[in-house]
């Protein structure tokens, strides 16, 4: 079939060429019964794609039904899934066919795949390889014929290597990849969509459609559309409805558009895991110890000045006031962080030692020990719930006690 009929059918608006290849993939595996997966961002339009499959298959006359796995609750998905049978938990008061039941000889497509609790993905993956499966509370094994299509804006290798996902159900499900590119990389669709969905609310409210003037339109094209299409689907609708000038201007524009993120520059972000990140004790602990070298530091210039210009110690004078000054504020972080030997009436300076700053990395290292020790002897050697308490992951508490050589 063609690619423009395709787009006209079901309200794709667009030329850019990943788009259309995804268009092209969904309607080539339509014909087959391949499981289908769909990634991209939220807002893409993913949920359009199961409908193009399901359209372009011989199953085009059977059911078709979505269902977003996100908003079922954990205790419930099974049920919604593959059925119960009376009695087989609390309020069950009659047997209920699931969505893999009554869709047999259909389509099902699965939102938000990723979501799905680890015991539903085993029950979801003997679906997948042998089209079998127990309604809750059931030992009858039920057969079924059932297309599935799933979709999720989870990277979900990441997910994989968290736990989180079923590597096995992974590769079932990504039999024919599809990947929808988020609006920020199709630049050239963005104020077409902006047209379209102008006239569209127009014809609704009935109004005269919006306009863009020349500024305007380069802002609308180099925002960079977190919610994609929804996004900016609502954001003309809301101009539509508040504006009475219908020539937008790019002042006009800010006032619609989240001033973070308004411009396409590029991002620097880490990629470590959650679980290794500095937590926010770790980074004021550093903080604190930098500060503390850094008036180390400015007392042995201090010192240097005063030796080698016995006369003209009074030069040195100002720095020494503001080493003082600035104690006091040290010692209102003491009580948080722990002892920190700098004494504002010490007015020789001559005393310092390179070993003394050995001495704060290593008073640093004893009073983590002490705080882990604490924190596991208050939770009767749980690490689960001492993580918890110090704000870090169980995998850094632990690989710390190893390090550290703590006794539990």
């Amino acid at each position: 079939m063609d690619i423009q009929a395709i787009k006209q059918r079901f309200g794709i608006t667009g030329h850019d060429p990943y788009l259309e290849r995804a268009i092209h993939v969904a309607v080539q595996v339509a014909p087959t019964d391949l499981t289908v997966l769909i990634t991209g961002e939220s807002g893409t339009g993913k949920e359009v794609f199961p409908k193009i499959v399901h359209q372009s298959s011989a199953r085009k006359h059977g059911p078709y039904i979505a269902v977003n796995c996100g908003a079922i609750p954990e205790g419930t998905i099974d049920s919604e899934l593959f059925g119960h049978e009376k009695g087989s938990f609390t309020g069950a008061h009659e047997a209920r066919k699931g969505y893999f039941e009554v869709v047999d000889g259909g389509t099902i497509f699965l939102d938000e795949v990723a979501e799905l609790p680890l015991s539903t993905q085993v029950r979801l993956l003997r679906v997948l390889e042998t089209g079998e499966f127990l309604k809750v509370g059931s030992s009858k094994v039920i057969k079924t014929d059932v297309r599935v299509v799933a979709a999720t804006n989870v990277n979900i290798p990441e997910a994989i290597e968290k736990g989180k996902f079923r590597q096995d159900l992974y590769y079932r499900l990504n039999t024919v990849p599809i990947l929808i590119p988020p609006l920020r990389e199709r630049k050239q669709d963005i104020l077409i969509l902006f047209k379209r969905f102008a006239l569209d609310f127009a014809e609704k409210y009935r109004m005269p459609p919006l306009q863009l003037t020349d500024e305007a339109a380069r802002m609308i094209e180099n925002f960079r559309w977190p919610g994609n299409i929804r996004q900016l689907k609502n954001v003309t609708e809301q101009i539509s409805i508040i504006e009475k000038q219908k020539t937008i201007t790019a002042d006009i524009l800010e006032r619609y558009l989240p001033r973070e993120n308004s411009v396409s520059l590029p991002v620097l972000y880490s990629r470590e895991k959650e679980e290794e990140k500095i937590s926010e004790r770790d980074l004021l602990y550093k903080v604190l110890f930098d500060m503390k070298k850094d008036i180390m530091e400015l007392r042995k210039t201090v010192s240097g000045l005063m030796h080698d210009n016995p006369d003209e110690s009074h030069a040195a004078a100002p720095i020494r006031s503001i080493v003082k000054n600035f104690v006091p504020a040290m010692d209102q972080l003491e009580d948080t962080f722990g002892n920190i030997d700098i004494d504002p009436d010490e007015d020789d300076f001559s005393g310092f030692q390179p070993s003394e700053v050995i001495d704060e990395n290593l008073s640093l290292e004893k009073k983590e020990i002490d705080m882990i020790r604490r924190a596991l002897s208050k939770h009767m050697g749980k690490r689960k719930n001492a993580a918890k308490e110090l704000g870090i992951s169980e995998r850094t508490l632990y690989r710390k006690i190893k390090e550290y050589n703590i006794d539990q």
